[in-house]
């Protein structure tokens, strides 16, 4: 089919609209979201489709998760925003303790699948404390959630139409530091790209590299820098989906490759890389070469100035690389 060149704003905007296109029921909300959101990712979409279609909420996280959990249950499409995932905090316990287990606690007889939340997540290099953090690791704690993460326009289209449409409470967290980073040629039409699933981006045989969003690019690179410089050939994994995780993909690869490196912008301690490590060390244990390598945040908060030494660069994954090859 025909494609067009987006970005992963662009590729955002596009999916919101083909759901409000199709699903007469959808709504789109959050703060400042009529006017298109600090990120721009609802330009148009109140013109095109009312006000009372796509709205601005209160500026109250916990408001705008219960108000959407509602809206869900009595039958709507919603399709909140967080305007960054540092805020999410407060709509912790509406989306912990109320939109993951409203279906297990009726007995099947409610739910609120509908609901999609949206928040841009990571570093963008200079968001600091409150404007950088990767909570992926706090909701994939929580049977009745899923979380997604995409690492290109085409995959953000797919994976958030997949989202919506998904009978779920789905968290879509959208790395802020692709937003604008590149353009691709994404398909004019409506697709879905399936949760659940990784994507071995580049075969390999002598080492299995895993990431989920901007991570994905950095590990690109550093596959790229070991087969140059190390002879290594390296097999490379999107995520994509951290809950519920592919885990006969990732097992697959470690099994023919015996070394995995997992990498994310979030702290090291509670990471999910320890949930993979952990899973991969039991199930992979007779193939694995070497002990699984974490290369992550550190255990502070995100820090301003002194973020390039806090997210995982390309040096510190080299290095991992270098220690699982020797081991």
């Amino acid at each position: 089919g025909s494609t067009t060149q987006k970005n992963l704003v662009q590729s955002v905007t596009d999916a919101l609209d083909t759901i409000l296109s199709t699903d007469s029921s959808a709504v789109v909300f959050g703060e400042d979201i009529k006017f298109g959101g600090v990120f721009r990712c609802t330009v148009g979409l109140a013109e095109k489709y009312g006000n009372e279609r796509v709205f601005n909420t209160p500026l109250s996280e916990q408001g705008i998760v219960g108000f959407g959990i509602g809206l869900a249950a009595a039958g709507a499409t919603a399709i909140a925003e967080m305007q960054f995932a540092d805020y999410v905090f407060p709509a912790f316990d509406q989306l912990v303790n109320e939109a993951a287990k409203y279906r297990y606690r009726s007995g099947s007889m409610f739910d609120c699948g509908q609901l999609t939340v949206r928040m841009p997540c990571g570093a963008v290099g200079h968001g600091a404390l409150y404007h950088s953090q990767s909570p992926e690791a706090y909701f994939a704690h929580t049977p009745g959630l899923k979380v997604v993460v995409p690492r290109s326009p085409i995959q953000t289209k797919g994976l958030l139409l997949a989202s919506i449409r998904d009978p779920n409470p789905v968290l879509f967290m959208e790395p802020k530091i692709l937003y604008r980073q590149a353009v691709e040629d994404v398909p004019v039409g409506d697709y879905e790209i399936p949760l659940s699933r990784a994507e071995v981006l580049k075969e390999g045989a002598d080492l299995t590299l895993l990431a989920w969003g901007n991570q994905v690019h950095v590990l690109r690179e550093v596959g790229q820098m070991a087969e140059k410089e190390l002879g290594l050939s390296c097999e490379l994994i999107d995520l994509r989906t951290i809950y519920p995780w592919d885990r006969e993909t990732i097992c697959e690869s470690v099994s023919k490759t015996g070394r995995l490196l997992v990498s994310h912008e979030a702290p090291f301690t509670g990471g999910f890389a320890a949930e993979i490590a952990a899973f991969v060390q039991s199930e992979c244990f007779l193939n694995l070469e070497a002990p699984v390598e974490r290369v992550c945040g550190w255990d502070t908060p995100f820090p301003h100035i002194h973020e390039p030494f806090y997210v995982p660069n390309k040096y510190r994954c080299f290095d991992a690389i270098k220690k699982l090859a020797s081991y």
